[in-house]
């Protein structure tokens, strides 16, 4: 078994690598509070809380002294968590992508001359793996369409990319429902000129055909009613209100991710 981070693979390090602890669902944060005189607790759900990977390390005998040394500096070059949050792919997860960095500090243990192990702990504030290859759609009319999605195993919170055009005014805008969630947007929203809307972040702006911000999009929604998709089958429904809204196209990335 192997990994890559950073672009960079264990093997092209020339370091061998297993997996001993499989964190598949990661720790969960009970959300409960007490009450004087209530046997328990009140239960309000759970929250996900981050993932840690654990991957053990070993560098094989066969080198000089210098060499081995080399190749440990290279190792801490490697993983320096000054690069900040990179991608992790694991072999065993193929298309697969965590964003991870180091969580701790580790050691080389020797084993034999010029051999050692090494532990990892790399952590994943976000505890989703994100499809290596999204899933994407494109919606170009009004009126009720179908988004499948075949990849992950949870919900995902997806971008939409909304092109157009609408005035401003109070009764001009476009809708678009997702599974029966209605998103409103309101003017103004003029040609050439693309809304995007982040889910996950929770933000929308406003870009132009070179995709430069133009300004904070936040106040063409009507509500913070940000969508999601289902794994499987989705219902996405355009509408337009006013004979002087155009609808030209959505573009839907559905950033689909495993729990």
């Amino acid at each position: 078994m192997g990994f890559s981070f950073n672009g960079t693979t264990s093997r092209s390090m020339g370091i061998a690598t297993r997996i001993t602890t499989e964190n598949r669902m990661p720790d969960l944060r009970n959300n409960t509070i007490t009450m004087p005189g209530h046997e328990g607790v009140f239960d309000f759900g759970e929250t996900i809380g981050e993932r840690k990977i654990q991957i053990s390390c070993f560098i094989p005998p066969g080198k000089s002294d210098e060499d081995f040394l080399s190749l440990k500096d290279d190792i801490i070059a490697w993983l320096n968590p000054d690069s900040g949050l990179c991608p992790l792919v694991l072999d065993k997860e193929p298309g697969r992508v965590y964003s991870a960095r180091l969580n701790e500090g580790f050691s080389f243990d020797k084993a034999v001359r010029n051999s050692c192990t090494f532990d990892l702990t790399f952590l994943c504030p976000d505890p989703y793996a994100y499809a290596a290859t999204d899933e994407a759609y494109d919606i170009g009319s009004v009126g009720t369409h179908t988004v499948s999605r075949s990849l992950g195993n949870a919900y995902s919170l997806p971008v939409y990319s909304l092109t157009g055009v609408i005035p401003s005014g109070t009764d001009t805008y476009i809708t678009i429902t997702t599974n029966d969630s209605e998103l409103k947007i309101v003017g103004k929203l003029s040609a050439g000129e693309t809304l995007v809307i982040d889910s996950a972040l929770m933000t929308a702006k406003v870009v132009d055909t070179n995709g430069d911000t133009l300004r904070n999009g936040l106040p063409l929604l009507s509500e913070l009613n940000f969508p999601a998709l289902d794994v499987g089958e989705n219902t996405v429904t355009v509408a337009v209100s006013g004979s002087t809204v155009t609808f030209t196209e959505l573009q839907i990335s559905a950033r689909s991710r495993w729990r």
